[in-house]
């Protein structure tokens, strides 16, 4: 997976003296992305709609902390995404973004949004109509990867078979699954009032 942008990173928080926590010494899991994205790829218009988050591992880029919705829209090359949800300090949020082929012809998906940086977008499992497993992962020269995990769903809340299916994939590739905290969902969200965000 490309390492320029977080190598820079690095390099920024190395100078201020300081890894951060979602740093760690070691190497991206194995992923056969590229049969993965094979699969996929035919099917990404299925992909399209809306995605429930409910659940994430520590993500400090991930600024929606509470019943965080994203609505995809496919044009046949990329999706155009939208975000909302509540931020830390309680208020509506919305960020756009865009999710795409990776554009160092890498055999997967890489997701930009703004104010943050673009970052490989793997759904390492899906149903299309259920859920979706997500995993992000970047490595560098230096010995040093982080990596970032989702569990999406099409409606607030995911049955235990769905995200046993999950936990399942993440395992597959050495992610452990006590590292997943479950996002915030249900009648107190947003999405469930005649506001418009």
């Amino acid at each position: 997976m490309n390492t320029s942008l977080l190598c820079l990173a690095l390099v920024a928080v190395v100078a201020a003296d300081k890894i951060p926590d979602f740093v760690v010494p070691g190497k991206c899991p194995s992923v056969d992305e590229r049969s993965l994205f094979e699969q996929q790829k035919p099917n990404h218009q299925k992909y399209a709609g809306t995605w429930y988050e409910v659940a994430l591992t520590n993500n400090p880029y991930q600024l929606i902390k509470q019943c965080v919705r994203n609505e995809y829209t496919f044009d046949g090359t990329r999706f155009t995404a939208k975000s909302t949800g509540v931020d830390a300090k309680g208020s509506a949020i919305t960020r756009n973004g865009q999710i795409l082929p990776n554009p160092f012809g890498e055999p997967h998906l890489s997701v930009d949004y703004e104010a943050s940086f673009i970052a490989p977008y793997v759904i390492l499992d899906t149903d299309y109509e259920n859920f979706a497993c997500i995993y992000s992962c970047t490595g560098n020269n230096f010995g040093y990867y982080s990596d970032f995990a989702f569990i999406f769903s099409r409606s607030p809340s995911l049955s235990d078979r769905y995200y046993r299916r999950c936990e399942s994939a993440f395992m597959n590739i050495g992610v452990d699954p006590s590292r997943f905290t479950k996002t915030t969902q249900g009648s107190s969200c947003p999405y469930n009032s005649y506001r418009s965000w």
